[in-house]
């Protein structure tokens, strides 16, 4: 009789039989060390490094545009100007007081305040130039109140018709009013921070979804070993997944923390600017709470991605 020929070696790192209790983890060894040991392509953590740092710095400034609104809002809603117009200096002083007396014995109002006219010359100064008076120019009296409540349009009606027999003219505005532009503005820029936040979360996608793709070609034929030593679907696409966990989770810590240090230095420079206006729009607490989630929203994005992708690559090849 012919002696049988040798078996074949097996495959180095691959068990050829396993205890029955140890199954399932040898053959879950084995596919791991099948698996070349760099999967994803190499850039891959710089670039989702430099996606979460560009959506931590749009982050933080959506956050603080809606701080800055929400002070500037809270900080003039109380507030109203009144407006006493006339030419002549004698008459527009006389009115001005009267407009006090009138503003201070009503219901509601918690300070009234008539601006200086040295104040309000060296706040036109940039328009009207240096040394001019109210004698030289008809400036209006300047009456700033603040209300105990917000200042509606009922509110700005009632003071309207209190003034109205005692400082004929008078012009009375909501401060909050003039700023309405601004606060346009300002959630449209809200807005544009939230829509760079979705592009880069999908630019973050894309990124993962062709590293991984590349990475299942490239290990193909070892898959398909893998899958014919009897590994399953799931612990393929553990072995890549756990890559995928490694590399994203490096690119997120470095962008998050390359992110909140440039957020920190534009806040420096802004604070510097000592700003009542840019004061507002400091973040706060809470804020920086939901920028250190997105970090682990990038990593649990990235591993959704790598696994729908596996998933489907397997399903065409299996």
């Amino acid at each position: 009789m012919s002696t049988p020929p040798p078996l074949a070696a097996a495959p180095e790192g691959v068990e050829t039989e396993a205890a029955p209790e140890a199954g399932v983890t040898g053959r879950r060894r084995s596919a791991a060390r099948l698996l070349p040991p760099a999967r994803l392509a190499s850039p891959i953590p710089w670039v989702i490094a430099i996606l979460i740092a560009l959506v931590v710095i749009a982050a933080a400034g959506g956050l603080a545009l809606r701080n800055l609104t929400a002070t500037a809002r809270a900080d003039l809603a109380t507030a109203v100007s009144v407006q006493v117009i006339e030419p002549n200096p004698d008459l527009r002083a006389a009115r001005g007081a009267a407009a006090v007396k009138v503003l201070t014995a009503l219901d509601g109002v918690k300070s009234v305040r008539q601006v200086p006219e040295a104040e309000l010359a060296a706040m036109l100064e940039p328009w009207l130039g240096e040394g001019v008076s109210g004698s030289e120019v008809p400036i209006p009296a300047l009456i700033d109140v603040e209300l105990s409540g917000k200042a509606g349009p009922q509110q700005i009606a009632r003071i309207e018709a209190a003034l109205a027999a005692e400082v004929p003219g008078a012009r009375v505005d909501a401060q909050g009013d003039f700023l309405r532009p601004v606060y346009g503005a300002l959630a449209a820029l809200q807005w544009l921070a939230l829509g760079l936040v979705a592009l880069v979360a999908l630019a973050t996608a894309a990124a993962v979804w062709l590293a991984t793709r590349n990475a299942f070609a490239g290990a193909r034929e070892t898959v398909e070993i893998m899958h014919l030593l009897g590994a399953t679907a799931r612990q393929i696409a553990v072995v890549f997944l756990r890559d995928v966990l490694r590399e994203a989770a490096l690119g997120a810590v470095l962008g998050a923390l390359t992110g909140a240090g440039a957020v920190w230095l534009l806040g420096q420079q802004f604070a510097a600017l000592d700003s009542g206006m840019t004061g507002g729009g400091t973040l706060l607490l809470g804020d920086w709470l939901v920028i250190a989630t997105i970090p682990v929203a990038a990593v649990m994005l990235a591993l959704a991605t790598a696994r729908i992708t596996i998933a489907l690559a397997l399903k065409d090849m299996l």
